[in-house]
C-alpha cells in the first residue's frame, strides 16, 4: 500500500478543513485517539475506522484503496497484503491482522477481509457495535463470538452471520491463532 490507512485519513480530514477537535466531535472518539490513528496507524477495532468514515462521507473501503480496478476484481492468494492491524496500543502484538479482498473495487457496498485472530488476554476483549451485517467463515483454529451476552466457539468450515448493531467481540479462542473470512456490510 502507497499509504497507511491513517496518513488517508489525515488526508481527508484536511482536505475537509477539519480539525482533530472537530473530527472528535463529529465521531464521539477522543482527540489523542485520532491522532494515534494518523500517526501510528493505531486502531483497537473496526468500529472506530467506520466512525471516523461516516464523518468525512467516505466509505471505509476508501481508506484502503490505492486504484481502480476493472470487473471482476480477482485477488490471488500469493497477492494479499495486509492492509492494517488492529492494537489495543503499542505495547502488545497485533490482535487481529485484515487483508483486504476488495481493495480497488471502487464501487463495493461490502467490505471483504481474510482476518488472521491472534490470542489476546481477557481484558482487551472489548465488545463494540456498529450498523451493518457481519458474515464469518471459520478458516483455522477456533473463534470466540461473544454476541451480546451470548458466547459461541466456532471450528474450522463452522459460519456465522449478525447484525453487527448488537455489542459484540470476534477473537481467537484460547492460545493459538485463528483465521476467517468476513464480508462486511455497512449501510450508507
Amino acid at each position: 500500500m502507497d499509504k497507511r490507512v491513517g496518513e488517508r485519513i489525515r488526508a481527508f480530514r484536511e482536505k475537509q478543513s477539519l480539525s482533530l477537535a472537530d473530527l472528535a466531535g463529529r465521531t464521539g472518539l477522543e482527540e489523542d485517539f485520532l491522532s494515534a490513528v494518523e500517526t501510528k496507524d493505531l486502531y483497537p477495532s473496526l468500529g472506530p475506522l467506520l466512525k471516523i468514515a461516516r464523518a468525512l462521507g467516505v466509505r471505509l473501503g476508501t481508506f484502503l484503496d490505492d486504484h481502480v480496478s476493472r470487473d471482476p476484481l480477482i485477488v490471488r492468494l500469493g497477492e494479499r497484503k495486509e492492509e492494517f492491524r488492529t492494537h489495543q496500543d503499542d505495547d502488545k502484538p497485533a490482535s487481529h491482522e485484515y487483508y483486504s479482498l476488495g481493495k480497488g473495487k471502487t464501487d463495493r457496498h461490502m467490505e471483504p477481509f481474510f482476518i488472521v485472530m491472534n490470542p489476546e488476554p481477557e481484558e482487551d476483549k472489548k465488545l463494540s457495535y456498529h450498523e451493518g451485517e457481519e458474515f464469518i467463515v471459520v478458516v483455522s483454529g477456533q473463534v470466540q463470538l461473544t454476541y451480546g451476552r451470548e458466547v459461541s466457539i466456532l471450528g474450522p468450515g463452522d459460519s456465522i452471520y449478525y447484525n453487527s448493531v448488537v455489542p459484540h467481540n470476534l477473537c481467537a479462542a484460547g492460545a493459538q491463532p485463528a483465521s476467517i473470512y468476513a464480508v462486511l456490510y455497512f449501510p450508507e
